[in-house]
């Protein structure tokens, strides 16, 4: 199972790692001092994203993996094209009509009848809540920084 490097305000389950308010020991501080780090380049570019395509704001609770997938990267590509071309365009000739994009036909369909993919996105939302299941993967990071750091030393 995959996680995400998450702060204090979330939630202790099994996808999300979050950062420790007072790291005791050596190993624990790395972990922070990682886990601060790659939080903020995550922000960072996510907020850029965010800022310029709607889709990547809205809720992603009823997307698939792959659909998330495809869509953060037709962004992010979308977003370096944007960027490439920008460049050849004087800063006064640029408009803000040129980063709209538009969401209204998604293509998606919402179904409330019960079904097997959901019984198993039911059951796979029990599975990431457990906090028996954080605690092993934050001390496995906590574990694998701490050896990636001695042998760069």
């Amino acid at each position: 199972m995959g996680y995400y490097l998450a702060d204090g305000i979330y939630p202790r389950w099994a996808m999300i790692v979050k950062t420790i308010s007072q790291p005791q020991g050596a190993k624990r501080q790395l972990f922070v001092r990682m886990q601060e780090a790659c939080q903020k380049d995550v922000e960072r570019a996510f907020g850029v994203l965010q800022a310029r395509f709607n889709i990547v704001s809205m809720l992603a609770r009823g997307w698939s993996d792959e659909d998330l997938y495809y869509i953060m990267k037709t962004c992010i590509i979308l977003h370096n094209m944007i960027i490439e071309n920008e460049r050849d365009i004087p800063e006064n000739e640029r408009s803000a009509s040129q980063l709209e994009t538009d969401t209204s036909n998604l293509g998606c369909q919402v179904s409330r009848d019960p079904n097997a993919e959901y019984a198993q996105f039911m059951l796979n939302q029990q599975r990431i809540r457990s906090v028996e299941a954080h605690n092993v993967i934050r001390n496995d990071l906590i574990k694998h920084l701490w050896f990636r750091a001695g042998e760069l030393d």
